[in-house]
Order: C-alpha cells, then structure tokens, then sequence
C-alpha cells in the first residue's frame, strides 16, 4: 500500500468538502489503484487527507491524469496557503488498518529515527492494542522518504477514545507505547472529530 499525505489550513471548509466530493463522484471510478481515504478538519482549521493507493506507481499515474490536474486548482483554491504532500510506500497496519465507521480519527505527526526499530514495535503492537484498547479499531502508520511519520488511529468515539486514556495500561503496553514515542522527534497530534471516509468501490 502507498500513502498520499496532504494537509493545509482551510479558507473555506465547506469549499473544500464539495471539491472532495467531486472528485469521489467524477474522478474517483477513473483513478487507477485508488483504493480510499480518510479526511477531516481540526478545531483550528488544517485539513488532513490520507489518501490509500495500491502502489507508487498508481498514484504517481494517478497525479499526470488531465483531469485531476484540470480539478486541482479547484481544491487549492480552498486553502489560505502552501499546502503540503508526504508520499510514503513505507507503510504499516495495526489492527484492521482503520475503518469507514471509525467516530474519532487521532493523526499523531512527527519525525522517526529508528524506522527499523518503530517496524519492530508495531509487529508487537497488535495483540497488545486488541487486548487493552478496544476503542481503537485500527490504524495505518506510514513514513516518507525524509523519515517525516504519520499515524492515523481509527476510534471507535472520541468519547470511548478519552475515557480509555485515563486508564492506567498494563506494564506491556505502557513500555511499547513509551518506547514507540521515543522515536519521535517533534511529536503534535491532530485530531478529527468529524472525520469522512471514501473507499473503492
């Protein structure tokens, strides 16, 4: 799996959802191996994309179609400024990888300096989360050719996803957890209350 990254502040976030829209309806069928997305909008107006292809090169196809360079300029006029894209074809799932009817998307943001280290840890990770997280449905955890990380954890409510996090975890799984944020540099955390899903087909 390949992931496309893409986030910047909004001037229009409704703007922005019917462009997304539009592209689901008119260009998704044609867009060779795209598989789906998450998005959502912060409190403070940054919207986040996590765009699923089934490789690279499909995506890289995808970029050069007329039509989705003719639809573009019509998404980036949504935003107030630069907009930034992190491909990643260094990615890892936990759990299911995330779902459609995931309530609360958390996207955690950093660098990683150990990236064969954070591949060991996440292998580790899973019967550990199903064990004591049962809020968390999944999550895709991918990193770009700069070592720039993103996580996407699918909840199953905000609700659920707070009280959880008060709870003490069991010694395991607070050392994973620890573990896994030390490799991180310039950690901020990103949170979807209102996430939506596209998927294929």
């Amino acid at each position: 799996m390949f992931l496309q990254i893409i986030q910047g502040r909004l001037a229009d976030a409704d703007a922005a959802r019917q462009a997304i829209e539009r592209w689901q309806l008119d260009l998704a069928p044609g867009a060779p191996g795209w598989l789906g997305a998450t998005y959502g909008i912060t409190d403070d107006g940054i919207l986040v994309a996590v765009v699923r292809f089934e490789s690279k090169e499909t995506a890289q196809r995808n970029s050069t179609r007329p039509e989705q360079q003719a639809w573009w300029p019509e998404m980036e006029r949504c935003f107030t400024g630069p907009v930034t894209f992190h491909d990643c074809d260094d990615v890892m799932l936990l759990l299911s990888g995330g779902s459609d009817q995931a309530g609360f998307v958390q996207v955690i943001q950093g660098r990683v300096r150990d990236r064969d280290r954070m591949h060991a840890l996440v292998a580790q990770s899973g019967d550990v989360v199903a064990r004591v997280r049962p809020d968390v449905i999944g999550a895709t955890i991918a990193v770009d050719g700069t070592g720039f990380f993103t996580e996407t954890i699918a909840f199953t409510s905000e609700q659920q996803a707070r009280a959880a996090e008060q709870q003490e975890m069991p010694a395991d799984a607070a050392r994973l957890l620890e573990e896994e944020m030390s490799l991180l540099d310039d950690v901020r955390f990103l949170d979807l209350r209102e996430p939506w899903f596209t998927s294929w087909p």
